[in-house]
């Protein structure tokens, strides 16, 4: 190899003088600084021909490297002071809260020597962040890492839904950083803008498509789904996307609040509202996740749209409200969900009343049984609410009355100590003419209602066996063309009938010994009040005797009195004769 001439001698020195103003050794000649990284326990290590003058921790990592490298590309370690490291050889810098921890790091350092790095969704976030806390702009070299993350976030990310979603979940564990770099709010615009602008069956896709960007949406981290929703509201995206965006976030991320509770306890009642309270076991649950559970509640009450076309169901909303209850939510918002509950009732009993119930999809009855037969189970509930409650709707409403027999029947198992006055009462809000057969059959048999229920529920099932008769004799005449079937048929009916007969004897044995166990009490009752009048009678006997006694007493000594008053008044008059005359 030829020898170098003076003038690169000098220069080569010049540049020495220069760069050991900094306490860095270079080369005079071209050498690769690093030929691999190695990993020691905590450390890392760059494997070099030149000894290492510089430790770097990140967290608890240290990595051995080079000061020029990272100088010529880092503004902040190029700007910073470093302190000579406690072994002597060399400096020591540690860098705190460091975006993207020591992995990030480890790949920022192999950009600096040069290796490959491999920018993807899963690492630009936090790349770009850790470039822009080193400060590697384009002012120490053409290419750096900002501008090389930038583009590849511009040009590569922002073009795939499913790219930005990536990053945009990368960027939970990169605050403040990726809020004050606008790395959030470009996903969450993209995404919106994306959701907006989608034609295609955006209800159905949230639900059937786990892969699909709604899905994605809904299960994202909660601040940045609020930022999404937000930004669709802002555009006046369709309001059924953003409640069903909103429900399908709830069933990712709000327990489930189901049948296993403990039950319903009442904690309080206003002039028209009444609440509830869910007593629930607290076993695992923390006071860190219930804060965290209330604030998911009222983010997600706050974005609920308003509009009809929604499409928000009841059923969903009550779950809210089960949930807010649960975890205390403010008493504004419970409020704001009883309303739009109760709208959602009256918008539903209105279109029961405008037009036949479309088959399949549940009415307002079955959702009122369900939710007295929910609130049944609270012990502290007054019957009278209970009774106002099933009352709400018109009879005419109710084509069967098997869900409202459950909600009672619930109601009298959980308060069992109800009068019989009060049983009755809360029996006559059910027709026991629009019970079925079946539920007439256990109602027949419940010993919770009243007796005088009992009567006419056997009275009502009756009737009903006696219409099953009279329609297969209609039957029999109109079918007399296909006996076999018919005499199948007639056999299958009989026995149902003569079943029921046996049950409804049953029944009857029953009701005649409850019957006659009632008319024994009552006779019991009669001879202990009979008792209780003779004595009360005795003893006004008795006092009447002492009376007269008393009286004929007080007689006798007036009678006494008498003679006397009449001697000693004799003498006065003879006197006053004797004065006059004289």
């Amino acid at each position: 190899m030829d020898s170098p001439s003076a003038s690169q001698l000098k220069s080569s020195e010049d540049d020495a003088d220069k760069v050991c103003n900094r306490s860095i050794v270079v080369p005079h000649r071209v050498v690769a600084l690093a030929n691999s990284f190695e990993k020691k326990d905590r450390s890392w290590y760059v494997k070099s021909q030149i000894p290492n003058d510089l430790s770097i921790q990140v967290d608890d990592i240290t990595f051995q490297a080079h000061k020029f490298p990272l100088i010529t590309k880092c503004g902040y370690i190029s700007n910073t002071e470093l302190q000579r490291s406690a072994s002597g050889n060399g400096d020591h810098l540690k860098l705190e809260n460091f975006p993207g921890g020591a992995e990030t790091f480890e790949t920022i350092l192999k950009f600096c020597y040069g290796f490959p790095v491999d920018l993807n969704p899963l690492n630009v976030a936090a790349l770009r962040c850790a470039s822009e806390y080193l400060y590697m702009t384009e002012e120490f070299q053409d290419g750096n890492l900002i501008s090389k993350t930038d583009g590849f976030i511009t040009f590569v990310v922002l073009a795939s839904w499913r790219d930005t979603l990536t990053v945009l979940r990368s960027c939970t564990s990169l605050s403040p950083w990726a809020e004050n770099l606008q790395i959030v709010r470009r996903c969450c615009d993209l995404l919106a803008w994306k959701a907006c602008n989608d034609s295609h069956d955006i209800p159905e896709d949230v639900e059937n498509n786990e892969r699909s960007l709604y899905n994605g949406i809904a299960n994202l981290q909660l601040d940045h789904f609020m930022r999404v929703v937000t930004s669709v509201n802002a555009r006046r995206g369709k309001p059924e996307v953003i409640g069903r965006l909103i429900m399908k976030h709830a069933e990712n991320w709000l327990p489930l609040i189901d049948k296993d509770m403990e039950g319903i306890r009442g904690y309080g009642s206003g002039n028209n509202e009444l609440q509830f309270s869910v007593e629930r076991e607290r076993t695992e649950g923390s006071t860190l996740g219930c804060q965290e559970q209330k604030r998911t509640i009222e983010s997600l009450v706050s974005v609920l749209p308003t509009q009809p076309e929604a499409v928000v169901p009841c059923q969903f909303l009550l779950r809210l409200l089960k949930t807010a209850i649960v975890y205390s939510a403010s008493p504004a918002l419970i409020s704001d969900l009883e309303k739009r509950v109760g709208m959602a009732l009256e918008d539903a009993n209105q279109q029961q009343q405008e037009q036949q119930q479309v088959q399949g999809k549940p009415g307002i009855t079955k959702l009122l049984d369900n939710y007295l037969a929910e609130i049944a189970k609270d012990p502290y509930l007054p019957i009278t609410k209970f009774q106002v409650l099933a009352e709400t709707l018109p009879e005419n409403a109710w084509k069967c009355h098997d869900g409202l027999y459950r909600a009672i029947d619930m109601f009298l198992k959980t308060h069992p100590s109800l009068s019989e006055h009060d049983r009755r009462r809360l029996c006559k809000t059910m027709n026991c003419e629009k019970l079925s057969l079946d539920a007439c059959l256990h109602a027949a048999q419940n010993d919770r209602l009243p007796l005088r229920t009992i009567v006419q529920v056997l009275f009502s099932e009756q009737v009903k066996i006696r219409m099953m008769m009279m329609q297969d004799k209609q039957a029999a005449g109109t079918n007399e063309e296909n006996p076999e079937g018919l005499e199948d048929k007639r056999t299958s009916r009989d026995s149902e009938i003569i079943t029921l007969k046996g049950e409804l004897e049953n029944v009857k044995r029953k009701l005649a010994e409850l019957q006659d166990n009632y008319n024994e009490l009552h006779q019991v009752y009669e001879k202990l009040n009979s008792s209780k009048q003779k004595s009360t009678q005795n003893w006004g006997l008795r006092w009447e005797k002492i009376k007269k006694s008393l009286q004929i007493k007080r007689e006798e000594d007036e009678t006494r009195d008498k003679p006397q008053r009449r001697s000693s008044t004799g003498p006065r008059t003879s006197l006053r004769r004797r004065m006059s005359m004289s």
